[in-house]
């Protein structure tokens, strides 16, 4: 059942006229789709999609976390359909707070409780008969990465590879306040832990470059676009001091993506991923003049190279390898 809470783009006919998108544009045909709501151990309730080749068994399950104030829907649509017909089976679930799923929209009052929900999901999915011999692979974007490192640092023989855009592994110092600003805010979200007095700046004109992408955003309309609420922000910087304190303990195979311009996650902490990982089968991919949302606000011809990369990756990994 679609929800009638956002505009359905999974098709491309029904694309505002001035967007050229060659990921949402990607055929709706010989991918199957089904959306469900599912009530986890702690009693919320979430919302995820899968997207399967509609004609042949899956090569592999691609499981996704999405980022910071996104939804596994709106743009996820494309990006799960261009994997789904390239032969991949794709799930992707709303975080508690995220989305439609339950929770106060955008509150994330423990990181690690979030991983949690993530790992109860995902270990559903790759429990389920059809698809416990496959090759299982993480996929994270932006915030979405800092949750697959810890999914990674909670199950380090579970996967068997893991594709990382633009990963969270710290914020970006221009988006981090100032330290006293930061210290008085970390003390007041023990007492006002949901309000929003973040300062921020506008995500979406530091993360798209194309300026026509850019206003697609504003159709995403259960995406979170408020300022962060304090006890969400003091998580985030907690959870990156910790994953670059553990990126040695990164182990699995790695696909590293990120742009050079990026001003919302910093590229430099992906390179340094990159060379502390103790994995010995890992790729950086940097890509000039590019911004934070690769798969969505970069010109058609980035993104078509971004996802050739991908796919590329993805196919190599899923026939020399079985899923642990």
């Amino acid at each position: 059942m679609k929800s009638p809470l956002f505009l359905d783009f999974s098709c491309s006919a029904n694309l505002p006229h001035f967007v050229s998108f060659p990921v949402l544009q990607t055929p709706c045909d010989g991918v199957k789709m089904e959306e469900m709501y599912v009530v986890n151990s702690r009693g919320l309730e979430i919302f995820s999609k899968s997207w399967l080749p509609a004609n042949s068994p899956p090569k592999a399950v691609i499981c996704f976390c999405h980022g910071y104030g996104d939804t596994c829907t709106f743009f996820v649509e494309g990006i799960a359909r261009k994997l789904a017909v390239s032969g991949y089976g794709f799930f992707a679930m709303d975080y508690p707070g995220f989305g439609l799923s339950d929770g106060l929209h955008a509150y994330i009052p423990s990181f690690d409780e979030l991983v949690d929900d993530v790992v109860e999901h995902y270990s559903k999915v790759k429990e389920k008969p059809e698809f416990r011999t496959l090759p299982c692979f993480l996929f994270g974007e932006s915030m979405g990465g800092a949750v697959l490192l810890k999914v990674h640092l909670k199950q380090p023989n579970a996967w068997t590879g893991a594709i990382l855009v633009a990963p969270m592994c710290k914020i970006a110092d221009d988006m981090v306040p100032p330290e006293l600003l930061k210290q008085f805010l970390i003390c007041i979200a023990h007492f006002l832990p949901k309000k929003k007095l973040v300062p921020q700046n506008d995500l979406a004109e530091m993360a798209f470059r194309d300026s026509k992408k850019r206003r697609l955003t504003a159709y995403n309309v259960i995406a979170y676009k408020d300022k962060p609420r304090l006890r969400t922000a003091v998580e985030l910087l907690r959870t990156t001091q910790e994953i670059e304190r553990r990126l040695k303990e990164v182990a699995l195979p790695l696909l590293i993506l990120h742009g050079e311009a990026d001003t919302v996650t910093d590229p430099s902490v992906s390179k340094a991923l990159y060379e502390k990982a103790s994995s010995s089968d890992k790729k950086l991919n940097l890509y000039k003049n590019a911004y934070h949302a690769l798969l969505e606000g970069e010109p058609d011809e980035m993104i078509i190279r971004i996802f050739d990369d991908i796919i590329s990756w993805l196919d190599g990994h899923s026939t020399k390898t079985t899923h642990i």
